[in-house]
C-alpha cells in the first residue's frame, strides 16, 4: 500500500530540512536547485509580517463544529448526486507471511482513536452542515476467508470483492468513513484494503495513516504500547481556524488577486470522439506510459537552467498539448496543492488539499523558453495566494455553470516527486494492488510521478468523451512533443513536432494516396444503373414515411428524364433543380443526368435577385421544382416541370434505363460560389 503526497508544487516532503548554511553536498543538483527556489520564496514571506500564517490552537466541542470550505463543496456534491464513488479513495496490499490479524486490527483502533477525523460524520443543525465526531472504539475489520476456492477461483473472486469494495458508496450522515476488509487467500497470504471518503482524507493524509499503521503494527506485534507522541490539534480544530483566518482583509487580499487573474476564463474546448451530453458523466479509464529517460533527464536540465521546478516544465509541456488540441492561446488548469503550510497539520488525516487554477497565456506563438517563463510567473503567484479554498473561488467568480463542464477548468495536471510511503509490518513480503474505480472527475487529468526509475505519467480520461485508441495517439503526441522540447526549447510552440515518423508518413503519404480502380468510361448515373440491376429490392432513400427501393427510384428517375428529353435537354444543357429536401429531390437529380444534361441547384432560401442572376446566368431553359416553390421564383424564362403536381402526367412513361447519351467529360453540374468578394461565379463539374 502506497501514498501518494500532494506536494505544494515541487517542494519535497521531508523529515528534516538541511540548514541552508550547512552541508548540501548530500542533495542532488535537482533538490539543490529546488532547495534554493524554496529558500527565495520563504525569506520574501518571512520579510512580510503579514505572510506569517497564524498558529491553530484546540477549538471548543461544545457547539456546532463547522466544516472546511473544502469539506462543504464535498457535501454539497453528495447532496446533488448522493452515493456517488467518485470521491472514495481506495488503496489495497497484498500481504505474504504469518500475520498478526489482531495486532493489524488493533494498529487500525489506534489509528482510528488518533485522529477524530475518522471518527467523523455529518449532519445538518440550524439549516447548515456540521461535524459530527463519535467517541473512539474498536474499529471493525471484517474477514472474508477464501482460502477454500482454488487457486483462479480465489484471485477472481479478490479482484471482484476488491473493486466492489473500491466502488461501494459512503453515507455521509451514517459512515464510518473509513472501511477496512481482510481477505484470506491462505494461511500466509492475505490482501488488505482499506477505502477512506475524499472528505476526511487526501494523498498526503494516506501517507500519514500509512506510516502509523507501520509502526503501530510493528509495535503491537512485539506486545508493546503506541510508540506516536499525541497529536497537538485535530481536524476539526483546523476547520474552525480556517473560518476565522480566511475573513476579512486576509481573504479580500487573496480573492483580489484571483478575481484578476480568472476574469473571463474561458472553457476548454478539446476535440471529442463523441458529443457531451447535457449531464456530466464521470465514467473513466486511465492509460500509463514512460517518459524516454534521456529525454527524461533533458527536461530536468532544462529546468534547472531556466530557474524553473520540473513541475513547471511539464506544466507547459501540457499547456502546449492542450493548445495545439484545441487551438487556444488562454488555458486554465487545475493542480492539487498540499494546503499544510503549517507545522500542526503535518501529522493529521485530514482534507487540506487545495486546488489552484493555473491560467497561462500562450499568444503571439512563444518559444517554449519563453512559455516556461510565463508558467513560472503564474505558478509562484498562485503559490503566494494558495490560501483561498477552490469552493470559495468558484462561490465568488460565480463561472458561467454548465452541467456538461466542470467550473474554471476542465483539465488537470499533477506531478507526484515526493517519496512514496509504504505499507511496512515486519516479517511479511508486500505488493500494492490495483484498484480502478474507472471513474474521472475531469475530461482529462495528466499525472507524472518522479521516480527512481524516471518519469511515468498518466492520462486519465472520460471515456464518454474519448476512446483508447484516441488517448494513446495523445499519449504518443505528448511524447514526441516533450523530444522535441528537450531538444529544441528554442522553438516557437507551434513548430514543436507531435506526429511521430509512422503517424507523419500516414497522413501526408499513406492517406493521400487516393488512387483507385473504377470505371472511368462510366458516367454517375450509369454506376447507379448497375447498383440498381444488382440490388433492386434494397432500400436506396429514405424521406420521413417514404422509402423508395434501386428498383423504384431508377424506375422514377427514367420516367422523369424522358419527360426532359421532349423538353430538349441533351449534353451540356442546364436543368434547374429547385425543390426541398424530399425523394423527389433524389430522383430529379438522376433524372437530369440520365437525360444528358447538368442540374443548377436552386436553393428555396436564397434571395430572389440571386436567384434570378443564377438562372439568367446558367442559361436555365428547362425547371425542375415542387409546385409550391415554383411560384415563387423570380421571373425567368424557363419551361416548368414540376415534379410533384406533374408526377401524374410522366407516370404513363416508360422506367427503363434510357440510351446513354453523355460522356464522362460533359457537364453534370453546376454550382454557385457564395458572392462574397462580388458576384457569384458558377462553378462546372464534369
Amino acid at each position: 500500500m502506497t501514498a501518494s503526497v500532494s506536494p505544494v508544487g515541487d517542494r519535497v516532503r521531508a523529515k528534516s530540512v538541511p540548514d541552508p548554511l550547512g552541508d548540501l553536498s548530500d542533495l542532488s543538483p535537482e533538490q539543490q536547485e529546488l532547495l534554493q527556489l524554496w529558500l527565495r520564496q520563504e525569506l520574501a514571506e518571512r520579510d512580510d509580517p503579514e505572510s506569517k500564517p497564524l498558529s491553530i490552537r484546540p477549538a471548543p466541542r461544545d457547539g456546532n463544529i463547522p466544516l472546511s470550505f473544502a469539506q462543504q463543496r464535498l457535501w454539497f456534491l453528495e447532496q446533488l448526486e448522493p452515493g456517488t464513488p467518485l470521491y472514495n479513495v481506495p488503496a489495497g496490499v497484498r500481504l505474504r507471511g504469518p500475520l498478526d490479524v489482531e495486532a493489524l486490527s488493533r494498529a487500525l483502533s489506534e489509528v482510528v482513536r488518533r485522529h477524530e477525523a475518522l471518527r467523523t460524520t455529518f449532519a445538518e443543525a440550524d439549516g447548515r452542515p456540521a461535524q459530527v465526531i463519535a467517541e473512539a472504539g474498536d474499529f471493525a475489520l471484517p474477514l472474508e476467508d477464501l482460502s477454500g476456492l482454488s487457486a483462479e477461483a480465489r484471485e477472481g473472486e479478490a479482484a471482484r470483492l476488491l473493486s466492489e469494495e473500491a466502488r461501494r458508496p459512503f453515507d455521509l450522515r451514517r459512515g464510518p468513513l473509513l472501511r477496512a476488509r481482510l481477505l484470506r487467500l491462505s494461511g500466509q497470504e492475505h490482501v488488505v484494503v482499506l477505502v477512506m471518503h475524499h472528505i476526511i482524507s487526501d494523498g498526503w493524509s494516506s501517507g500519514v495513516l500509512v506510516g502509523e499503521l507501520s509502526a503501530l503494527y510493528a509495535a503491537f506485534s512485539r506486545g508493546e504500547g503506541s510508540p506516536l507522541a499525541g497529536l497537538p490539534v485535530q481536524y476539526a480544530d483546523y476547520a474552525v481556524w480556517q473560518r476565522e483566518h480566511l475573513a476579512g482583509e486576509t481573504l479580500d487580499g487573496q480573492l483580489s488577486y484571483w478575481r484578476e487573474r480568472l476574469a473571463g476564463v474561458p472553457i476548454l474546448e478539446l476535440p471529442t470522439e463523441r458529443p457531451r451530453t447535457a449531464a456530466r458523466t464521470h465514467a473513466g479509464a486511465t492509460h500509463s506510459f514512460k517518459v524516454p529517460d534521456a529525454v527524461g533527464q533533458r527536461l530536468k536540465e532544462l529546468s534547472l537552467r531556466e530557474d524553473v521546478t520540473l513541475f513547471m516544465t511539464m506544466l507547459a509541456a501540457f499547456n502546449v498539448l492542450l493548445y495545439r488540441y484545441s487551438n487556444q492561446e488562454d488555458i486554465a488548469v487545475g493542480t492539487p496543492i498540499a494546503g499544510r503550510r503549517l507545522p500542526e497539520l503535518e501529522g493529521l488525516i485530514g482534507f487540506f488539499v487545495n486546488t489552484l487554477v493555473l491560467r497561462t497565456d500562450l499568444s503571439g506563438d512563444p518559444s517554449f523558453r519563453e512559455l516556461l517563463g510565463r508558467v513560472r510567473e503564474v505558478t509562484l503567484g498562485a503559490y503566494t495566494h494558495q490560501d483561498v479554498p477552490f469552493e470559495r473561488l468558484v462561490e465568488e467568480l460565480r463561472p458561467e455553470r454548465s452541467p456538461r463542464h466542470q467550473p474554471l477548468f476542465q483539465a488537470a495536471f499533477a506531478l507526484q516527486n515526493s517519496p512514496r510511503e509504504t505499507l511496512e509490518l515486519p516479517g511479511l513480503a508486500m505488493s500494492a494492488e490495483t484498484l480502478k474505480t474507472e471513474l474521472s472527475k475531469f475530461d482529462l487529468t495528466l499525472g507524472v510521478a518522479e521516480t527512481e526509475s524516471g518519469l511515468g505519467v498518466t492520462l486519465e480520461y472520460r471515456t464518454d468523451l474519448f476512446d483508447v485508441a484516441a488517448v494513446e495517439r495523445m499519449a504518443g503526441h505528448f511524447t514526441t512533443l516533450l523530444k522535441g522540447i528537450a531538444a529544441r526549447p528554442e522553438e516557437r510552440i507551434s513548430s514543436l513536432p507531435m506526429l511521430a515518423d509512422a503517424e507523419r508518413r500516414r497522413l501526408l503519404v499513406e492517406f493521400n494516396d487516393t488512387r483507385t480502380a473504377y470505371p472511368s468510361d462510366l458516367c454517375v448515373h450509369q454506376l447507379f444503373e448497375e447498383q440498381a440491376a444488382r440490388t433492386p429490392e434494397a432500400v436506396a432513400v429514405v424521406f420521413g414515411r417514404e422509402a423508395l427501393t434501386y428498383a423504384e427510384l431508377n424506375g422514377r428517375a427514367n420516367r422523369l428524364a424522358r419527360r426532359l428529353r421532349e423538353h430538349g435537354v441533351r449534353p451540356e444543357s442546364r436543368v434547374g433543380v429547385c425543390a426541398e429536401r424530399s425523394a423527389d429531390l433524389v430522383a430529379a437529380l438522376l433524372a437530369v443526368l440520365k437525360a444528358g444534361g447538368a442540374y443548377v441547384p436552386l436553393d428555396p432560401s436564397y434571395p430572389s435577385e440571386r436567384l434570378a442572376f443564377m438562372l439568367e446566368d446558367a442559361g436555365v431553359r428547362v425547371l425542375l421544382a415542387q409546385e409550391r416553390l415554383a411560384g415563387e421564383l423570380p421571373r425567368h424564362d424557363a419551361r416548368v416541370v414540376c415534379l410533384d403536381a406533374g408526377r401524374e402526367e410522366f407516370a404513363a412513361e416508360d422506367e427503363t434505363n434510357l440510351d446513354n447519351v453523355a460522356a464522362p467529360d460533359n457537364l453534370a453540374y453546376v454550382i454557385y460560389t457564395s458572392g462574397s468578394t462580388g458576384r457569384p461565379k458558377g462553378v462546372c463539374v464534369t
